[in-house]
């Protein structure tokens, strides 16, 4: 691609990729169990699967970071044994991964200078970046610090790294996870000028719709096991799912909005929120309400205020600000969670280990830790452990929450089960609004169609929920209405209905004042 004496494809009728009777354990867990398959120069090519399925194994090894217990894998037609991440980057492998590597006070070129060999000036560094940008249309500004970047533009600097490494296979977990329509697609022709170039890249994503358009092939991985390769166009969204889960996948049936009548349950009015940390989002003017029945959804890019709002909403945060917080009437700016709770609000944080549950505590103990002070777990200031035990063994079981043992730790969950668990924690309680943030990140297929299925029964029943969601797909699955937001500011609530997603992308993106979806007027029911 730059230069180098690699060859771009491999010999006429050898994969670039070649892996077989690929196994890995960990103890008695099996993670990948007799995995294989191809991957061809210049190919697109999908890896599907729930958490837990064995995706995140199987690149490690690619990539270096663990060695199979058996089975072999081919580069360009040789048995190669990919002994560290560094040497999979001499092979030609690449990675990028989910979570950035980015140091926010440096530039785009010291990042870049971070991941590659010593000697070469800051300045050649950048007009290498600059070549590059231009020639495959990716848009990177060298001298730009990471923190003035938005979230597409930070990824493309991880592309930017990796492809001065001349890959020849290029690795990307959950690439569009957070990127607005209009990023997603920019990405899209930038993948596309790759694979046209002779590079190959591994695709891991949840969004099967995405894996339609942009992949050849996807294969499926399901408890560690391959279960088949497919042309990705020649099967639905809902076929793919199946083959991921292995059972049939239903829809999710979203009932009628409420009447533009229905009265506000749960209202922001005015509010106003300074930072507190130079990376803090500032809070400007919030006003917006979620009505009994109703799903709103709160789209909006990472880092444009979603956890400002949401300590605000939930009490953990009751500073000094200008606006007021109401359920049902009664003001409850100045109020804690614990009160708040008392008062008819459950929510569930975006981040489940540590925040949501607590690791290293059982899930009786986590589930005390937010209902201790609703009714019967504790008796005059002794905790009522049968109670607990019970409550958390009925949420297990309402919520297909599947447990290693009985009662176990938190830690002992998987990722969707977990959530599942918390999820389940607060509903279970039936209350009057429920606030959550990021509802099914990181999850697979299954447990998200049971959260928002979940989160839908909770509405039907009349209570307001309040989804913060970056995901599109999911905005417009279950909400009634949708709220963007943006640099610390908030549309008003529109109509998903009467909406479309290139139109809350270009909110989200900022390439749409806000003032033009409403912004700033509030909406009183």
């Amino acid at each position: 691609m730059n230069g180098s004496s690699r060859p771009t494809t491999p010999s006429q009728g050898t994969p670039l990729l070649a892996a077989t009777g690929i196994c890995k354990r960990f103890g008695d867990f099996t993670a990948n169990d007799e995995v294989g398959f191809e991957i061809a120069a210049g190919e697109i090519h999908a890896l599907l699967g729930e958490n837990g399925a064995g995706k995140s194994t199987f690149v490690k090894m690619v990539y270096g970071l663990l060695q199979p217990d058996s089975g072999q894998i081919m580069w360009r037609g040789e048995p190669v044994t990919i002994r560290s991440p560094q040497h999979a980057r001499d092979l030609g492998i690449g990675m990028v991964f989910q979570h950035f590597s980015l140091f926010q006070a440096l530039t785009v070129a010291e990042n870049i200078a971070l991941a590659l060999p010593p000697g070469e000036s800051l300045e050649d560094l950048s007009a290498r970046v600059r070549k590059m940008s231009a020639e495959y249309g990716i848009g990177v500004d060298p001298e730009a610090r990471i923190h003035n970047l938005s979230v597409g533009e930070q990824q493309r600097v991880e592309i930017v790294r990796c492809l001065l490494q001349d890959p020849s296979l290029l690795i990307m977990d959950e690439p569009t996870s957070v990127l607005t329509p209009q990023e997603t697609e920019q990405l899209f022709d930038v993948l596309r000028r790759f694979s046209k170039a002779g590079v190959a890249i591994l695709f891991i994503s949840h969004k099967l719709e995405e894996i339609r358009a942009l992949t050849q092939r996807a294969t499926v991985l399901r408890r560690g096991r391959n279960i088949g390769t497919v042309k990705s166009a020649s099967r639905s969204s809902k076929q793919l799912a199946e083959m991921m889960v292995g059972t049939s996948v239903g829809d999710i049936d979203r009932q009628a909005r409420p009447s533009d009548g229905t009265v506000a349950l749960f209202a922001v009015t005015g509010l106003d929120r300074a930072p507190e940390t130079p990376f803090a989002t500032p809070l400007r003017g919030l006003s917006f309400a979620a009505r009994a029945g109703e799903v709103l959804g709160v789209a909006g890019i990472a880092g444009n205020g979603q956890d400002e709002l949401m300590e605000a909403l939930t009490g953990e945060w009751t500073g000094r600000s200008h606006g007021v917080i109401t359920i049902d009437g009664q003001c409850i700016t100045r109020e804690g969670p614990s009160r708040r709770r008392q008062l008819g609000i459950g929510f569930v944080p975006e981040e489940r280990n540590g925040h949501a549950a607590v690791p290293g505590m059982t899930l009786s103990d986590n589930a005390l830790l937010t209902a201790h002070s609703l009714g019967s777990m504790v008796d005059r200031g002794v905790i009522r452990n049968s109670v607990t035990r019970q409550m958390a063994a009925e949420v297990a079981s309402a919520f297909d929450v599947r447990l290693p043992q009985e009662n176990p730790m938190a830690s002992a969950l998987s990722g969707g089960n977990l959530q599942k668990f918390v999820v389940g924690r607060e509903i279970s309680r039936r209350p009057q609004v429920f606030i959550v943030s990021q509802p099914t990140w990181g999850v697979d297929v299954g447990a998200a169609l049971f959260i928002r299925r979940a989160m839908l029964e909770l509405a039907a029943s009349g209570s307001a929920v309040i989804m913060i969601s970056q995901d599109l797909e999911e905005i417009f699955a279950i909400s009634h209405r949708v709220a963007v937001l943006h640099d610390g500011a908030i549309s008003a609530p529109m109509v998903t209905a009467d909406t479309t997603a290139e139109t809350i992308g270009l909110l989200m993106g900022g390439s749409v004042p806000l003032d033009n979806a409403g912004a700033g007027k509030g909406d009183a029911a």
